[in-house]
């Protein structure tokens, strides 16, 4: 079989040998994921001519305007993986605690759990611009039988089993990885089948690109403003081009394809930084790492950062390895020059 020509469950089922532990699990907890996927990228293309676009009114635990299709991807993911009871335990960056998922006798016998972002810049929607999902895959600490607890959540990145994201844009996208190098599936609506389209991806050594939120320059820490001054210098091989989507998905994505560093720093206004360290940066970082490249919070491996709690943000730099090294490189160097 040529390799462009597999499903997703064709490689999934090929490759189960890479999901450590598993007796199956992972095809259903891919199977699961790839129909949610699939009704929400129905959805999503449907914008503009259905009722499922702008805000609910409400917010969720981020303190962020909740968009119809946030709630609308949430509860369909969630529902989907609940289900099939798959999993023992959801964490969703749209609710305030984990899902526990019972079985038989309130019990569980599932040895994962799942958390999710259920649909990644979900602002964009009402402008026609790539949204995604992003999700990660642990193996349950507590005891088997047993409900789940908030320890099976709070894992540092390095326990990951598996993570991915799914991109709804010109095509619907999943990629995603089990710790084997990382795979991209492009969904073929007629049929609804994810085939094979971006083998064993690699992220280059070095890129052209930088994407960062730049109207937030002046809240940004010394070392970063270095950074973006370095980016648009005139040299050999620079300026750099300034890409910011706005969804971490497609701004990751884009750059794992072509070469390129994702900031998304601490600042004066957010001075834990914003993103989620459990639903966006340790799948993502898993990713990038898997495909070659450098996930960091400015000093620290993003992977080693152990959490205490659901909705823990942390500074976020990914891309190109060398791209981040040198953003370590400028905070490094801040932080000397602010000590003399």
């Amino acid at each position: 079989m040529q390799e462009k020509n597999r499903t997703l469950g064709e490689f999934i089922i090929e490759n189960q040998e890479d999901f450590q532990y598993s007796s199956g699990e992972l095809s259903r907890i891919f199977n699961s994921i790839k129909l949610a996927s699939k009704v929400v990228s129905y959805k999503v293309n449907k914008a503009g001519l259905v009722d499922i676009v702008g805000a609910v009114g409400a917010k969720n635990i981020q303190g962020e305007d909740q968009q119809k299709l946030d709630v609308y991807a949430n509860e369909i993911f969630i529902q989907t993986l609940t289900n099939r009871e798959i999993v023992c335990g959801i964490a969703s960056e749209e609710n305030d605690d984990f899902i526990t998922i019972k079985g038989k006798d309130n019990g569980n016998n599932n040895k994962y759990v799942i958390l999710i972002d259920p649909l990644d810049g979900s602002s964009n929607i009402d402008v026609n611009v790539s949204v995604g999902t992003i999700f990660s895959v642990y193996r349950r600490i507590s005891p088997v039988g047993n409900p789940v607890q908030l320890e099976d959540f709070l894992q540092p990145g390095t326990a990951q089993v598996a993570a991915g994201y799914v991109i709804y844009g010109t095509s619907t996208m999943l990629v995603y990885t089990t710790g084997q190098g990382v795979n991209g599936f492009t969904l073929n609506p007629a049929i609804g089948t994810f085939y094979l389209s971006h083998p064993k991806m690699k992220c280059p050594k070095d890129g052209l690109i930088y994407s960062v939120n730049e109207g937030n320059y002046i809240h940004f820490p010394q070392g970063v403003k270095d950074y973006i001054k370095y980016c648009q210098q005139e040299e050999e091989d620079r300026p750099y081009s300034s890409r910011y989507i706005g969804s971490l998905a497609s701004d990751i994505h884009r750059n794992l394809i072509k070469g390129g560093v994702y900031l998304y720093p601490t600042s004066c206004k957010a001075v834990k930084g914003k993103l989620r360290l459990l639903y966006e940066c340790n799948p993502m970082a898993f990713i990038i790492e898997q495909a070659g490249g450098k996930a960091s919070d400015g000093v620290n491996r993003v992977l080693e950062i152990i959490p205490t709690s659901l909705h823990e943000r942390t500074a976020f730099f990914s891309g190109s390895y060398n791209m981040v090294e040198k953003i370590e490189d400028c905070i490094h160097k801040a932080y000397l020059a602010a000590r003399v």
